[in-house]
């Protein structure tokens, strides 16, 4: 086997042919370790060691790239590529990062969480409702999971019409928080979308942290477009959920939440048909009661009183003492004289 030679290089030639040739055999490498010696130069520039007993690996990224909060003793997974620097160390650059540990993940989520919350991220008040009459959603979920099955299989049974566009991504590991940014840009920007569900099945601590990435929680909180999130079970909670205007339980629950139950919109029509005849019913009784009322009106005597006429009541033949009565007073007359009428619109 021939060895390939450098001859004469300068220290920054060598240190380029090295980089490359490391970038060629390792072009992503994943390291799984402790957090040592965490520190940011300049607010810009994160420094921090990842060790295990034996050995310590020098890391190195941007502060923006830094998606999780993580200090020493914190137990992590990075994502880069090895290089050596110009001033002759061996570093790791790092792209991505997340913590892994339950005890780690929970220390990640509450530094996180304080941030955001003291950001105003998670105000109830900015938090909107979901549209009604939905006619088109968004769902960014992996169409391989069971939890989107699951969802896709209820919004059929309940109720259907509904124009679903999804946007397949990863729901987890360390390139699951990116893609699922993009999605949101994608329906945000180019579609007409009435909510978009980010979705979810159960799973490990581990498996739900990507939606815990500031980045993704940062995105959620922005979207123009409301937001309904269905990740995990019940008792599962993260950043992306408290960031979203609605939280649901599981993708399944969303399902129910975005769309009307075929068989109870089948009770509520024949509800809705037997009170349209119970009310009018009702204005039909309503109508004769108030014919009723005009016609008494007409014929209630006060009203004959108030038009200067009197009734006069009792035994109507000569020698009689009758009642007379006027709209002001009552009084007593005997009969003098009775005579017939002649009616002449009778006799004609």
């Amino acid at each position: 086997m021939n060895n390939f030679q450098m001859d004469n290089l300068t220290p920054s030639e060598f240190v380029a042919y090295v980089n490359q040739t490391l970038e060629y055999a390792y072009s992503s490498v994943t390291v799984v370790g402790e957090v040592s010696e965490f520190k940011v130069n300049q607010g810009k520039w994160v420094f921090f060691n990842v060790k295990d007993e034996e050995t310590s690996v020098p890391c190195f990224m941007t502060l923006w790239s830094l998606s999780v909060p993580i200090e020493d003793g914190m137990k992590i997974v990075v994502r880069g590529i090895p290089k050596i620097t110009k001033w002759g160390k061996f570093s790791f650059t790092v792209s991505k990062i997340a913590p892994v540990g339950e005890g780690s993940l929970k220390k990640a989520f509450e530094m996180l969480k304080k941030k955001l919350a003291s950001e105003g991220l998670f105000d109830v008040s900015k938090k909107r409702s979901l549209p009604e009459d939905l006619n088109k959603i968004g769902v960014i979920s992996s169409t391989q999971a069971a939890g989107y099955a699951d969802f896709v299989k209820i919004i059929n049974a309940r109720w259907g019409g509904l124009k679903v566009l999804t946007a397949h991504v990863q729901v987890q590991g360390l390139d699951a928080p990116e893609q699922m940014i993009r999605a949101l840009k994608y329906f945000n920007e180019h579609t007409d979308v009435q909510v978009i569900a980010l979705i979810r099945g159960g799973g490990s601590k581990d498996d739900l942290a990507c939606f815990n990435d500031e980045a993704l929680v940062r995105a959620v909180a922005a979207s123009k477009i409301p937001v309904i999130t269905g990740i995990g079970h019940e008792i599962d909670e993260s950043l992306c959920d408290l960031a979203a205007d609605v939280r649901a339980s599981t993708p399944s629950n969303v399902a129910e939440l975005l769309t009307r139950d075929r068989k109870t919109e089948k009770i509520w029509d024949k509800v809705r048909l037997a009170r349209e005849r119970i009310f009018n019913e009702i204005r039909l009784t309503q109508n004769g009661l108030a014919q009723k009322r005009r016609l008494l009106e007409v014929l209630n005597p006060e009203n004959i009183l108030k038009q200067g006429y009197a009734i006069v009541s009792g035994d109507l033949q000569v020698g009689s003492v009758v009642k007379i009565t006027t709209l002001d007073a009552e009084m007593e007359a005997e009969i003098k004289k009775k005579e017939g009428r002649k009616n002449e619109r009778r006799e004609k």
